[in-house]
């Protein structure tokens, strides 16, 4: 489970820009210095930017213990993204020895917080039965947490839920609603998902050309190609061509929280 470099991203891009504006994207010496001094002052969202700073070792010596020493003071302020990212260091072993229960405590406080990407990974921890006894219920919640906020990678796998009756109801209708929506985001397997859906008419009515816009669709991030080349010899000419279409129109929709 690679949580950390997304949230990393997340923390800059959203940290740094509400502290500092759109230039401090380029982490220069006095962005830096600022972020550092607001740190010390004890702004929890400082803190969580300068964390980042020094796992990235964006213009300073990158450094896990500096950063997890940032991190922990803006997670004992309440600071969710600080808390997750805390737990993506436990769960991953970075700079700290491998502790899935301390990876669950954490990201468990910044889910608490309504954190999507915190949510996201204490559904699949309880998933995996890691740091947590297996409980396909409380994954199944933790995971429509975080689906229902828009977040794609929890939308497919509680569609795969869904799919299988796992913590939930068997319902392939349900299945293919998550897999539409992370799909429409341009999650591939999502798209690789939806696109079987429709072509075996699973959870919605069987439809070649759609099937062949989404196997199509991550088939050109390197997914699914082969099941869509034999779909291809069920269709004739035209609807291919109309599928090809709707594929190059299609253009990702982030969903906002």
């Amino acid at each position: 489970m690679r949580v950390i470099n997304y949230l990393l991203l997340a923390v800059l891009l959203t940290g740094c820009t509400s502290l500092f504006g759109q230039d401090s994207l380029n982490y220069t010496p006095e962005v830096i210095r600022e972020t550092a001094r607001r740190a010390e002052l004890g702004d929890a969202e400082a803190q969580a930017v300068l964390g980042s700073i020094y796992h990235l070792g964006l213009g300073v010596p990158q450094d896990y213990q500096e950063a997890m020493k940032w991190w922990r003071r803006a997670a004992v302020q309440g600071n969710p993204s600080a808390q997750a990212l805390i737990g993506g260091m436990y769960n991953e072993g970075k700079g700290v020895p491998k502790d899935y229960q301390k990876a669950v405590k954490w990201f468990k406080l910044a889910a608490e917080q309504s954190f999507a990407d915190a949510q996201f990974n204490l559904g699949v921890m309880y998933n995996k039965g890691e740091g947590v006894p297996q409980d396909y219920q409380k994954s199944a919640k933790w995971l429509r947490r975080a689906a229902e906020q828009g977040y794609a990678k929890a939308q497919i796998n509680l569609g795969y839920m869904y799919k299988i009756g796992h913590g939930v109801p068997q319902d392939d209708q349900l299945a293919a609603y998550w897999a539409r929506r992370a799909a429409e985001q341009g999650h591939t397997k999502a798209q690789a998902v939806l696109g079987g859906m429709y072509a075996l008419g699973q959870g919605t009515p069987k439809d070649y050309v759609l099937a062949y816009k989404w196997l199509n669709l991550a088939a050109a991030q390197g997914v699914a190609s082969t099941i869509r080349d034999k779909l291809a010899e069920k269709m004739n000419t035209s609807q291919i061509q109309e599928a090809q279409k709707l594929a190059r129109e299609f253009k990702p929709k982030k969903e906002k929280p």
